[in-house]
């Protein structure tokens, strides 16, 4: 199986130098090189899924340079869903990009960047050594930097400095704690530190990087910002790569790895509920259509991190559940707001108006995806909603999961105010945007198969759910 671990890294790692040397060639040619190294490294977690699915134990690949570089892979049912989940959708989302990044300057740039991520996210997702971790780490942000401010105009390279600034000191504060954690236990491998305690101060340091990264209240307001980047790239960041960075680090190290101090497990979901409310409040004022589905994003993000930091099992399991459901769901939104922004070349949902009459799938497909975010039976939100509050309220927690109901109402009644404002009634806007048709094919089908997996998965949820089930077995948080 280590063959499959080290295709998953070095496919996109190394491909992605390919793509301007095959972009000589063919623009065609390039566009599906770089499809086929997403799909090419999706395709190399196949095996391990079905290896960590037939009950087999995790297993560790390990290099040794020096001690605290040595190169460290864990394959665990952990590592190997979310990096399954997260190059499935982000091949889909390069897909997209065939058709949408087709009108743009930069195109080989773009496809390498893009698979870059892809490469770091595998990379890091495996990663059981804390310095190679944030190697992958601030690849991943170098990246994020990049392809934010893709446009190259003085407001987008200001954003994607802002948002490379914020993610990397929170790195940095990160990296003073794997420092101390290594100085405190002389190791840097996460397979030899399990069961171990770890002190409040060095929690800090690391949750402060992990925080940064997935954008929870304090430091989320580079989020929102990152809109200015192409639509397939905003999909990326919240659905299948960055943000999902900060919640794996999270589930790997306290979640399977370490233990969290008892004053974190009472201040942690408070911390969680006011980011998801302030989030969900700042969602309803908004009238940019990417900007509300980026506070979203910060909203959802915090029922994943509740399910985990309440470490139960019910609660874990939700939490690694809405990982795939919101990874699905979130990009389908995104990728459908491109449609519209890219066909309308409108972001204000006040200026727009009935454009489900001439783009019926976009619309069918929005709705789809935000039925699975609010949590609508019986799509797989609501599972995943429903599990982590139930957990929340079964650890004593009540008043902290009837912030998170609350949160949940929100989200309805935001993403329902936007289907409104964009799709149905009278167009409100220019004359011209009235008439507006679907997106490009690559762009219309890779929306229509995220809204029929958002609906499926609600029907075929023992699948999902007896493979989350050999995940947790990785999480020692489970015996509490």
């Amino acid at each position: 199986m280590s063959k499959y671990v080290l295709a998953m890294i070095l496919i996109p790692l190394v491909g992605c130098f390919l793509i301007p040397l095959v972009g000589r060639i063919s623009k065609q040619l390039r566009n599906a090189f770089a499809l086929l190294l997403a799909v090419a490294t999706f395709a190399a977690g196949i095996p391990l899924l079905m290896y960590i699915a037939a009950g087999n134990p995790e297993f560790v690949i390990r290099y040794y340079l020096f001690d605290f570089l040595s190169i460290v892979f864990v394959v665990d049912g952990l590592a190997v869903f979310v990096a399954c989940v997260s190059s499935f959708i982000s091949a889909l989302i390069v897909l997209y990009s065939i058709g949408y990044i087709s009108h743009y300057e930069n195109q080989d740039e773009y496809f390498l960047i893009v698979i870059m991520f892809v490469g770091a996210m595998m990379g890091l997702v495996f990663s059981a050594n804390l310095f190679i971790l944030y190697t992958f780490w601030e690849i991943s942000a170098i990246a994020c930097w990049r392809l934010i401010g893709f446009f190259r105009g003085n407001d987008t390279v200001w954003k994607a400095n802002k948002a490379f600034l914020i993610t990397v000191l929170g790195a940095l504060v990160m990296l003073v704690g794997f420092i101390m954690l290594y100085n405190e236990k002389g190791t840097a491998d996460l397979t030899l530190l399990k069961g171990q305690n770890v002190s409040a101060f060095v929690m800090l340091l690391m949750l402060f990087g992990i925080l940064s990264k997935s954008a929870t209240l304090p430091l989320q307001v580079w989020l929102p910002d990152a809109g200015v980047a192409p639509t397939p790239v905003t999909a990326i960041l919240h659905a299948a790569v960055l943000v999902k960075i900060g919640i794996y680090v999270f589930a790997r190290i306290f979640s399977s790895t370490l233990i969290m101090p008892d004053f974190w497990h009472t201040w942690l979901p408070v911390l969680l509920a006011a980011s998801t409310l302030v989030s969900a409040g700042a969602a309803f004022v908004e009238n940019d259509i990417k900007r509300i589905i980026a506070y979203s994003t910060i909203s959802q993000i915090g029922f994943i991190f509740l399910g985990l930091a309440i470490g139960s099992p019910l609660g874990v399991a939700g939490a690694v559940l809405y990982i795939l459901v919101h990874g699905l769901g979130k990009a389908g939104l995104f990728l459908c707001a491109g449609i519209v922004e890219q066909k309308t070349h409108v972001k204000d949902i006040r200026k727009l108006g009935g454009l489900i009459k001439t783009m019926p799938v976009t619309a069918v497909a929005f709705a789809l995806c935000a039925f699975s975010i609010m949590g609508i039976p019986p799509l797989g939100g609501f599972f995943s909603k429903f599990q982590v509050i139930s957990a929340t309220a079964a650890a004593g927690k009540t008043w902290i999961a009837g912030f998170f109901i609350l949160g949940a109402v929100m989200t309805m009644l935001y993403l329902i105010r936007v289907f409104n404002m964009v799709f149905l009634g009278d167009h409100r806007g220019d004359e011209k945007t009235a008439s507006v048709k679907e997106g490009s094919a690559t762009m219309v089908v890779t929306v229509a198969i995220l809204a029929g997996l958002s609906l499926v998965i609600g029907f075929l949820m023992n699948y999902p759910m007896n493979f989350i089930t050999l995940a947790q077995t990785t999480m020692h948080g489970l015996v509490k």
